[in-house]
């Protein structure tokens, strides 16, 4: 299965790995946090199988599943000393992948705006059942900035759109977007965790994101003010600012 991820590498080899996951946007809605760190780290950026025109085997079908596949990846590559950053569905990813990590390959997290746990009184908006309009609303804390009229946009790229959709439907389960199981096994996770908030974020609220760094041992909560659930896009010089004392702070080199 790790021969058929779809991979940029970017960066030195030298320096702490950094593996950047993105969420149902696809690769494209991280490539700042990619960039950012490869100017002084070998930085690695999955395309999920299913998004962008992307193979996803038959048998491929859950978060775990993924998980499991980037696990063999870093080991495959001798990688240890990881920093791992999932925005959304990609943090989702990166929590499983932390809960997994029985070798210790993993030695710091960072969940952006993250699914995939249960919180009561705190659902995870149904993202499917919005338009356009309402992923602007409720997605950017600057809706207007970042509202794409699908009119405007071209066709190929429109069906590129729908087929990720498509994609983080299969993984995500549907609109619950969360894992009833993860939670409780966050627990066990021991490495340093940096969870980052928009503030301004309507798909899963900043209480969303409180619960889920409570569900960790070693987790601090940071919130990102005029920003929303892609607080690196919105605000960048906040987040990376967040991210690059975080990285100080951890790792073992």
């Amino acid at each position: 299965m790790t021969s058929e991820l779809t991979l940029t590498v970017s960066g030195p080899a030298t320096g702490r790995p950094v593996l950047v996951l993105h969420g149902g946007g696809g690769p494209l809605t991280v490539a700042p946090l990619a960039e950012h760190f490869a100017g002084a780290a070998q930085t690695l950026l999955p395309t999920h199988p299913g998004w962008n025109g992307t193979a996803r085997p038959a048998g491929l079908a859950t978060v775990g599943g993924l998980a499991a596949a980037y696990l063999g990846m870093l080991r495959e590559r001798e990688l240890s000393d990881v920093l791992v950053i999932g925005s959304s569905l990609g943090g989702w990813i990166g929590a499983e992948l932390a809960a997994a990590d029985t070798e210790g390959l993993i030695s710091g997290l960072v969940l952006v705006n993250a699914v995939g746990i249960e919180v009561e009184g705190e659902p995870v908006r149904d993202f499917f059942s919005l338009d356009a309009r309402g992923v602007a609303e409720y997605a950017y804390h600057d809706s207007e900035r970042f509202y794409v009229d699908p009119a405007t946009v071209p066709a190929e790229r429109l069906a590129g759109m729908r087929a990720n959709m498509a994609a983080l439907r299969v993984f995500s389960g549907g609109p619950a977007m969360s894992d009833p199981a993860l939670r409780p096994r966050l627990a066990a996770v021991t490495v340093p965790t940096l969870v980052v908030w928009g503030e301004s974020d309507g798909i899963a609220t900043p209480a969303y994101g409180e619960q889920y760094a409570a569900s960790f041992p070693d987790a601090r909560f940071a919130l990102v003010p005029e920003a929303g659930h892609l607080p690196h896009l919105e605000q960048p010089e906040r987040t990376f600012a967040l991210l690059d004392a975080f990285a100080a702070e951890t790792g073992r080199r």
